[in-house]
C-alpha cells in the first residue's frame, strides 16, 4: 500500500487553511476507532462528543457557530496522521449517500459520445473524436442544459443522426444522477484507488463534491475522484454500476470545507480544479478546468437529487461531474490515456486542498470491511451510542 508518509500537511490543505473551517474523519490509534475531527492550526480536534458521525454533525443547526464555541479535545497534529504515528485520514463522510451527476461538462459529454460510438474500444476513439469534435464540441460549449438553445442543438444533431443518450442527460431537462458508492465505502486522501482488473481503458475523474444536509441545504464541499472504466461503460451504459462502483473506486477528501463568510457557494462556483497524474514509467499528465464551465448550476443538481420525490435522511454528498476527459496518448499513438499500476493521482483546488491517491487493482487494494454495523458497535463500545 502506498505510504501516506509521502504527504505533507501544507501540501494537502487549502491555501488559506488559517481561515478555512475544515471537518473530516480519521482513524485514531489511541481511541481505536473513527473520529469526526476539526482541523485548526494544522492540528486535529475530536468532534465525536459533538456528533459521533459526520452525517449527524452536518445536520447540526448553526454548525459554524457551534464549532467556534466548543472546547474540544486535541487528537494530534495533522502530520502525525499523515505519517501514520497517530492513525490515518479517512474519507470525510460516513452515513451519507454517495451520489454523482454525470455528463455535466461539454468536454466530458463529447468523450461519453465517443465511448458509446467506439463501444469501449480505445483504438477507435481517436478517429471518432476527430470526426465528432468539430460538430458536437462547438455546438455544446456555452449551452445551458434544458434551455431553448439546447433544444435547438438537440434537433440539429438528431437531423444529423448524431444524437446520443449522453447528450440527452448532458443538455436535456433531466440530469443523470446515480449512486457512485455505498455509505462507508469511500477511501480517503493517501489511500489507494482501485481499477477493476478487467479494464484496459480507464481514467480518474476529478470533481468538486457537495456536502448536502437532509433538507437539501448545501453546507460545504470537498474533492473527489470518481474513478471510471471507459471500456466497460463504453460497451453499454447499462454497465454503469460495474464501471463506477468497485472496491476503492471512490476517493473523497482530504476534508470538507464548510461554507462561511470566507467561503460561500458563490465562491465555490468559481473554483478551478487541477489534475496531475504521475506514473512510475515517467508519464506525466496535467490539466486544469473551471467549475464555471458546468452546464447546470450546483443547486439545480442538488434539487434533482433531493426533493419531495426522493429523500436522504442521513444527508448526501454529490459529485458534480468531471471537467476532464484525459486523451493524452500513453501506450501508443492514438491509444489515449489509461491508468497504470502505481500512478500517483493528485486532484487539487486552492480553496479545497489536494486529494492524493495511488492506483492499484481493485482486488489488490485493501478490502472494504468496516461497514455501518461496525461503526455503530465501535461507537457504542466507546460510549457514544447517544450521539450517532
Amino acid at each position: 500500500m502506498a505510504s501516506t508518509q509521502m504527504l505533507e500537511a501544507a501540501r494537502i490543505l487549502p491555501e488559506d487553511d488559517d481561515q478555512a473551517i475544515l471537518v473530516g474523519r480519521v482513524w485514531s490509534t489511541e481511541v481505536g476507532g473513527p473520529c469526526v475531527v476539526l482541523v485548526r492550526d494544522r492540528k486535529l480536534y475530536d468532534l465525536t462528543p459533538v456528533s459521533a458521525t459526520m452525517a449527524g454533525l452536518l445536520e447540526t443547526d448553526n454548525l459554524v457557530d457551534t464549532l467556534h464555541s466548543e472546547d474540544l479535545t486535541f487528537l494530534g497534529t495533522l502530520e502525525s496522521f499523515l505519517d501514520g504515528s497517530a492513525g490515518r485520514l479517512l474519507a470525510p463522510v460516513d452515513l451519507q449517500a454517495v451520489k454523482a451527476a454525470g455528463v455535466t461538462f461539454a468536454d466530458s459529454m463529447l468523450e461519453r459520445v465517443i465511448e458509446e460510438q467506439a463501444r469501449g474500444d480505445s483504438a477507435r476513439a481517436q478517429e471518432i473524436r476527430g470526426r465528432l469534435e468539430p460538430v458536437i464540441g462547438e455546438s455544446l460549449r456555452g449551452i445551458q442544459a434544458g434551455s431553448e438553445a439546447a433544444a435547438k442543438v438537440k434537433s440539429l444533431l438528431q437531423d444529423m443522426g448524431m444524437w446520443s443518450q449522453y447528450l440527452e442527460v448532458g443538455i436535456g431537462p433531466d440530469a443523470e444522477i446515480f449512486t457512485k458508492a455505498q455509505p462507508m465505502s469511500s477511501v480517503g486522501c493517501g489511500d489507494q484507488v482501485g481499477i477493476h482488473p478487467i479494464s484496459e481503458w480507464n481514467n480518474p475523474e476529478p470533481e468538486v463534491v457537495l456536502a448536502v444536509r437532509s433538507d437539501a441545504t448545501i453546507v460545504g464541499a470537498t474533492l473527489g475522484n470518481d474513478v471510471n472504466l471507459r471500456d466497460v461503460e463504453g460497451r453499454s451504459a447499462l454497465l454503469l454500476g460495474k464501471a463506477k462502483d468497485n472496491n476503492a473506486s471512490c476517493a473523497l477528501g482530504p476534508f470538507i470545507r464548510l461554507f462561511d463568510a470566507n467561503f460561500t457557494l458563490s465562491d465555490l462556483e468559481h473554483v478551478v480544479v487541477s489534475l496531475e497524474v504521475e506514473g512510475k514509467d515517467g508519464f506525466v499528465m496535467t490539466g486544469e478546468s473551471p467549475l464555471q464551465a458546468i452546464s447546470r448550476k450546483p443547486a439545480d443538481l442538488v434539487g434533482q437529487m433531493l426533493n419531495r420525490s426522493h429523500q436522504y435522511p442521513d444527508g448526501a454528498v454529490l459529485f458534480l461531474g468531471t471537467m476532464f476527459a484525459p486523451v493524452k496518448d500513453r501506450r501508443g499513438a492514438g491509444q489515449g490515456f489509461t491508468h497504470e499500476i502505481g500512478d500517483r493521482v493528485e486532484i487539487g483546488s486552492p480553496k479545497l486542498g489536494r486529494l492524493v491517491n495511488w492506483v492499484d487493482r481493485c482486488d489488490a487494494c485493501p478490502e472494504w470491511s468496516f461497514g455501518t454495523r461496525d461503526l455503530f458497535r465501535n461507537l457504542i463500545q466507546r460510549g457514544f451510542g447517544e450521539g450517532i
